[in-house]
């Protein structure tokens, strides 16, 4: 069963010359949804405005993805997303986001924050390689005059204490947990939480939803009212 997300998006602007029909994503995460294999399933989600991938998804999965909702596609690599498939001769998906570019899907900003270090040595995790991400991302928001402007975070590691796990590797980043109370945003996805692991896949923080991507879900952002 694909999750259903629904988020109230402050900032009329998007909306504008859509009569009233909501901005919709499909996210996904770790995990190729085998529901999306079948079309009578993808025609049932209804139409897609774009594909935002939370990591560790393989770069056929996303190309797929993209190809199947006739939709541009924005991610973030996972700790895994190196090596085979992701070498630069054969890479079939545009460019990952990386932390600090800001990518506009249907008029709504995405930033991003993939596995930090994930061209190092290892899958380890670096605490301090997130807060430079953090201040790349707020840095460049601020140049962008975005700075108290809504966005979607898209990341492939949770905010430290909220859609996390309690195993050290899958805690979240206390840097992103910073970056949450700064920005709230009224939507952050990310992946890399096994659903097995967390009493939910949708969290709130605040006005921000927190939702896990792994597997897949569909967001929608609703004009706020007139």
């Amino acid at each position: 069963m694909i999750t259903r997300v629904q988020v109230a998006w402050p900032d009329p602007r998007p909306f504008a010359g859509r009569e009233g029909r909501p901005i919709r994503f499909l996210a996904a995460s770790d995990d190729a949804e085998p529901a999306l294999l079948h079309a009578r399933n993808r025609e049932d989600l209804g139409p897609i405005d774009g594909v935002l991938g939370a990591g560790d998804l393989e770069p056929e999965w996303l190309c797929f993805l993209g190809d199947a909702f006739n939709s541009p596609v924005v991610y973030v690599r996972g700790n895994h997303d190196r090596g085979g498939g992701w070498r630069d001769d054969q890479l079939r998906v545009p460019d990952w986001l990386l932390p600090g570019r800001i990518e506009n899907l249907a008029g709504i900003p995405i930033v991003g924050l993939e596995w930090p270090g994930v061209d190092g040595t290892g899958n380890e995790r670096h605490p301090g390689l997130a807060w430079g991400q953090v201040l790349r991302t707020t840095g460049s928001l601020l140049l962008a005059r975005l700075g108290r402007h809504p966005v979607v975070v898209l990341s492939h590691v949770p905010p430290a204490g909220i859609g996390d796990s309690r195993d050290r590797y899958h805690r979240g980043f206390g840097a992103y947990r910073w970056l949450l109370r700064r920005l709230a945003p009224p939507i952050w996805i990310h992946g890399h939480t096994n659903p097995a692991a967390v009493p939910r896949m949708v969290e709130r923080a605040g006005r921000c939803v927190v939702a896990n991507a792994t597997g897949a879900v569909v967001v929608e952002l609703v004009a706020p009212p007139a």
